[in-house]
């Protein structure tokens, strides 16, 4: 939705006599503008924002705004421009239900305090946690214990004697003799 926001937003502010034309409204281009300013803060906010959910209200907020606009701002004198606005009333109403759903389902943050800092929900509830089974030091070389080089990726037993541990062995029992 805040990648939305944003290419509504800038669609409204550098070409809003074509939006307004393909809404099928007669709203005038300082009006179109605002509503691309309001679009694109909300989109920024939704993307940068550690608590979405004002913005996504103020989503909502904004689709009922353009609700009542093109109610009022509708050429119904034309029949093309009546279609253009039932269109677009139709998917201002399907983006206006997208927001509600995301605004009532983003998370929230309870503001609990933790040290010197504030703490949000999810933060709180994944606390300390890594990702990891066990602590790092205890999954460090745990892949290399259990691991057993498959047959076909091992050098044929005729090479045996040239492999890495052959000469290493055979490094060390040298080393003996010296």
């Amino acid at each position: 939705l805040g990648w939305f926001s944003l290419a509504l937003g800038a669609a409204e502010l550098l070409a809003p006599n074509t939006v307004a034309r393909a809404a099928g409204a007669t709203a005038g281009t300082t009006l179109v503008r605002l509503y691309g300013l309001r679009e694109i803060a909300c989109g920024i906010g939704i993307l940068m924002s550690r608590n979405p959910s004002p913005y996504l209200w103020a989503r909502v907020g904004g689709d009922a705004l353009d609700l009542a606009t093109f109610a009022a701002a509708s050429d119904k004198s034309r029949r093309t421009a009546r279609t253009r606005a039932v269109g677009a009333f139709l998917q201002v109403v399907g983006i206006a239900a997208l927001d509600i759903y995301a605004a009532v389902s983003s998370p929230k943050v309870d503001g609990r305090r933790d040290g010197n800092r504030t703490v949000g929900r999810l933060e709180a509830l994944s606390g300390d946690r890594s990702g990891f089974l066990r602590a790092v030091e205890a999954m460090r070389g745990a892949a290399l214990r259990d691991f057993k080089l498959p047959r076909d990726m091992r050098a044929p037993d005729a090479l045996l004697p040239y492999t890495h541990a052959a000469r290493t062995a055979a490094g060390k029992a040298t080393d003996r003799h010296c």
